[in-house]
This record gives C-alpha cells, structure tokens and sequence, in this order.
C-alpha cells in the first residue's frame, strides 16, 4: 500500500484508496506537478473521527509543495444520518426546490459535521472509559492472584506460605461455625476438620475451651505435626516441589475457572440497566463476591491436596498405611495414632510386610480369553448352528445333560463368572418366572429344563460359597 501511495504525485496519477492505506507514506510530487497545483485529494466522506480527517487532508501541500483537498459527503450518510441533524436540513433544501444531484457549500454545512463528529467522538470516549474501568476489577484480581503466586514460585519456603493458607482456613471455619448462640456448630467444625485433614479431632479437644483462637491454634499445631509424619522421609527438595505444585495447580485452575466466569458476568450485566441498576455498580459487587468464592475454593483445595499428593507412589503407601483403615469408626482417629499403634503390633517387621498385611482385597475386572462372539456367528463344535438360535443373551437355551457340560458353556462359551450376585440373581429371576409362568421363561429354557436348572444355579451357589 505505501509503495503505491507514494506514486500518488506523478504527473497524470489517480490514485483510489482508502482514508488508513499508506498512512505516513511521504508523497513527493513528480516534474511539473508543482506546475499544475500539486496533489488534490478528494474525499468521498467524512469519517466519524476529526483526526482521521484531518491525517488525509495532510497528505497534499506537505513540506511546502502546493496542493489541495475537498470533501464531499451527502445526507444519507451514517455519520449525519445518526448524529447529524440531516433530515431537517433536506427537508429545507427540498423547500427551496433544489435538486438532489445539486452540490451545496455553506460554513453552516461544515459546523454541522463538525458537531455530529464531535457527538461521535464523545460516544466512542464514554465507551472507552466504560471499558477501561471494567477492566480495573479485573487488573485489581489478576494482580493479586499474580502477586501471592509469584511468592509461591519465588520463596525459598513454600511449606511457610503453605500454612499461611491453612492457618488463615481453620481460623475462618473455626469462627464460621463455633460461634456463640445459634451460629455454633462443633459437629459440623469436626467433620470439615476430620474430613480435610488426618488428625482425628474429637469432641473432647472443643469442650475444654471455648476460644476459638486457642482451638485452632491447637488444630493447626496437630496439623503440622501430622504434616511433618508425611513428609518425613522424603527428600526436602522433593518436599518443596510438591508443596509449590499444590499451591499452583489449585491456583491455576480455579482461576482459569474464575476468568471464564468474569466474561460470562460481562457480556450480561447490561442487562441490568433495564431494572433501574448502573451495570458498573453491579459488575464491581458481583465481581467481588466471585473473586471471594474463588479465594475459597482455592483455600479448601490446597488444605485438601496437602495430604492427598506425594512425590513418589511409595511414599503415599506408607503415608496411608499410618491412617485409619476403616471407613467408620466410634470416636476419629488420627495418622499420629495409627503410626503408633501399627509400630506397637508390628514391632521389627520390614515396611514391605506391613504393606503386604494391609493391601485391601482388589477385585479385578475379568477379561475374555477368547474373541466376543457375534449373534450370527456359527458355533465352534461346527454344527452349522449360529450362535443366536442355541443362545438367549449370555446363556444356552438349549441345557446340557449334565451339571458339568452346563458349567463349562457358561464358564467357557459364555465367558460368565460365576458370582455369588449372578446366582442369586438367576435364581431369583427362574423363581419369579416359575411363579408368573411366563412366556419368557418358557422360551429361554422350556418347561422340562426348570428343575434342572435351579438345581445347577443351587449346585453352583454351594460351591462358590
């Protein structure tokens, strides 16, 4: 675009372009056009900024070369449709009888661009300001999130801003729900404590004082000591990686969260205009009370994560060997009890022979020893039979004579297990439908094979038990 803006001044050039295309391009006048009055720029338009025109009217006589500029624009433009006062003017020149092809030139004509420019640029100011003082709540937010993050990448002890959040959470919850009258409520305080982090506080631990900055101090100090247990044999390097990555994927992911949030409220809160309400106003409050809810989430997700991450598998074993190892119990206990009473039964066995004692029974998924086999597909003893006319779902319509031909196409065929929950099940449905005499049954096994296979499903049910 510059380089054919800047041929712009040869002798017999036209040249058509837009009021942005080569701007700053400098235009110098081929021999004799200085002759003939230099470059003319004619416009089309005005456009709606008073700056841009005047950037296109600079572009002839620069540096003291002659030249000139015209501008035409007609009433049915948008800047004098909308903000100029076109419609009475045109209805005084149709008055006068004059032609609409006609070219009119008055001071009063250009004062009325003018004016519908300046209402232009107005408008364009009070959106810009709008905009810039909605993007403060959000700068405001993105500086303090990047500020506490930045001290958690920058410290050399990410364990102490570690406990800066946890301490500040207990102290809040503990506030939150053991206050006084109505609002106290301690067994609520013992779940959210018990179920967030490994101390197994008790009811005791509340009833001997009623300070909630003593019971959380104390709290926080079981904390920490149940803190210090976990990571007692790790390396401290390890340790710190592990304490800045909980802190930072609770932080980058919540926020990630929060900033989707924030352009949902934006796009929306003009709404609120209708209902007699600034949307500024209610941007700001309702910004503040989302950036709470996420400081929050970030909260309870570090105090969380804390004892549910480890740098290495093996770590996180022992760690959960010295937690409570049933689900339900009479009174909470805590990861410091557990590790002295398994050191106490224990004694001198290895680490490895407790992990073997406390591995919890896996039930595995089962798998096919053989390719699925499909409704249309023939049968593997080559009669010619398709699997669907001697197969109803996973079982043979047609029973085997003995128990032991019955077993291995359940077991082998039809890849069954047989559970204790399938039996009962099959039993339950074969008694149901002997009670009901129901089409079904009578299709899937006929009425001659109805002792025998309860029997089976009962001979079954006896051995896996």
């Amino acid at each position: 675009e510059s380089e054919v803006v800047a041929m712009a001044g040869q002798p017999g050039a036209v040249t058509i372009a837009t009021n942005m295309a080569g701007r700053g391009t400098d235009i110098k006048l081929g021999e004799g056009v200085k002759e003939v009055g230099g470059l003319y720029v004619i416009g089309t338009e005005r456009h709606e900024s008073r700056r841009i025109d005047r950037q296109l009217r600079g572009r002839s006589a620069r540096q003291g070369d002659p030249g000139m500029s015209r501008f035409y624009i007609s009433f049915e433009d948008d800047l004098m449709r909308h903000f100029g006062d076109s419609r009475r003017i045109s209805g005084m020149m149709t008055k006068l009888g004059m032609a609409d092809d006609e070219e009119l030139e008055h001071p009063w004509l250009n004062k009325s661009v003018e004016t519908a420019q300046k209402r232009v640029e107005q408008r364009n100011y009070q959106r810009r300001k709008f905009t810039l003082q909605y993007d403060d709540v959000m700068n405001q937010h993105r500086e303090a999130i990047y500020g506490f993050r930045n001290n958690i990448l920058d410290t050399d002890d990410p364990r102490s801003e570690l406990f800066e959040v946890v301490e500040g959470a207990i102290q809040e919850e503990a506030n939150a729900r053991l206050g006084k009258g109505e609002e106290r409520d301690p067994e609520s305080f013992l779940n959210w404590v018990n179920s967030t982090f490994p101390v197994g506080f008790k009811a005791e631990d509340l009833k001997e004082t009623e300070d909630n900055e003593e019971v959380a101090a104390d709290l926080t100090a079981k904390v920490r000591e149940a803190y210090e247990l976990k990571v007692r044999d790790i390396d401290d390097e390890k340790v710190k990686y592990g304490e800045r990555m909980t802190v930072l994927s609770a932080v980058d992911r919540l926020w990630q969260e929060h900033l989707y949030g924030m352009d949902g409220l934006r796009e929306s809160i003009h709404l609120r205009a209708l209902g007699q309400k600034d949307p500024l106003v209610e941007y700001k409050r309702e910004a503040f009370e989302m950036y709470s809810e996420m400081e929050a989430k970030i909260t309870q997700e570090i105090c969380n994560g804390m004892f549910r991450s480890a740098a290495r598998i093996i770590e996180f074993e022992q760690f959960m060997q010295n937690l409570p190892q049933q689900f339900v119990h009479e009174a909470p206990t805590s990861a410091l009890d557990e590790a002295s009473e398994a050191a106490a039964q224990q004694g001198g066995q290895s680490q490895q022979a407790q992990a073997e004692q406390q591995l919890p029974e896996v039930n595995l998924p089962m798998k096919r020893n053989a390719p699925k086999i499909g409704r249309n597909d023939p049968l593997p003893d080559g009669g010619g039979k398709k699997y669907k006319k001697v197969y109803h779902g996973d079982e043979p319509v047609f029973m085997p004579e003995n128990y032991s031909d019955w077993q291995q196409s359940i077991t082998g065929v039809c890849q069954i297990k047989l559970t204790p929950e399938f039996i009962n099940q099959r039993l339950n449905e074969l008694q149901n439908a002997k009670n009901r005499n129901t089409k079904e049954f009578v299709k899937l096994y006929g009425d001659e094979h109805l002792e025998r296979v309860t029997s089976w499903f009962e001979r079954a049910k006896e051995e896996v038990a």
